[in-house]
């Protein structure tokens, strides 16, 4: 009886405000980590896309004959596609700073999608430009061979399985671009509420 009306600490009702900041920010945690793994799973059906295109390649460097995968005649690979798939990393690296709420850890992650994900992307948007303009407006010819090099004309763009090889890289960069757009921008708002959900913490 000796404390009826006195008011108890986080029972009254003073603190609604920050319980609601808090609830907010773990929201909003929630939400962007959940979306945060829809990138991550998008990232990675394209790090299994880029594989099967560099699996000729890579069997040739093992000295593995297979006949289905020769048949297809994929162009010889550039540096770009196997830099491209250590992109793969920091998306893992990411799931790491997800499960721990690692602020430092995330960052890391969005500084190895900009230079393992959007570096390569960059140079094969440049690098087919060309090409792709070339198509688009019909003044091309078509190489005689896969290699990808023709000084003798240069109008001349690669083809593969009848469509514009170069186009078909520029539908990869467009998706993969999203890809990584989105993972930056939900990890920059986990950060954001990871920080902001540790300042109130200090405030109590």
């Amino acid at each position: 009886m000796a404390s009826r009306g006195a008011a108890v600490a986080g029972t009254d009702g003073t603190d609604f405000h920050h319980r609601q900041l808090i609830a907010a920010h773990y929201h909003a945690s929630a939400l962007n980590k959940s979306r945060l793994k829809y990138c991550i799973f998008f990232h990675h059906l394209l790090f299994f896309v880029m594989l099967a295109k560099l699996s000729a390649d890579i069997l040739d460097k093992l000295d593995i004959f297979v006949l289905e995968i020769e048949e297809l005649q994929i162009p010889q690979p550039l540096l770009w596609e196997y830099l491209w798939c250590l992109s793969i990393l920091p998306s893992v690296l990411s799931l790491s700073a997800i499960k721990k709420n690692q602020i430092t850890t995330m960052k890391r992650a969005i500084m190895g999608i900009i230079a393992l994900g959007n570096g390569p992307l960059i140079f094969c948007f440049c690098y087919y430009i060309s090409d792709c303009w070339r198509y688009l407006t019909g003044n091309y010819t078509v190489l005689e061979d896969n290699s990808g090099e023709d000084e003798s004309d240069e109008n001349a763009i690669q083809m593969w399985q009848g469509y514009p090889y170069g186009l078909l890289w520029f539908a990869f960069v467009l998706l993969a671009t999203q890809v990584h757009m989105f993972f930056m921008y939900f990890a920059n708002n986990l950060i954001s509420a990871w920080k902001a959900r540790g300042a109130l913490r200090k405030q109590q």
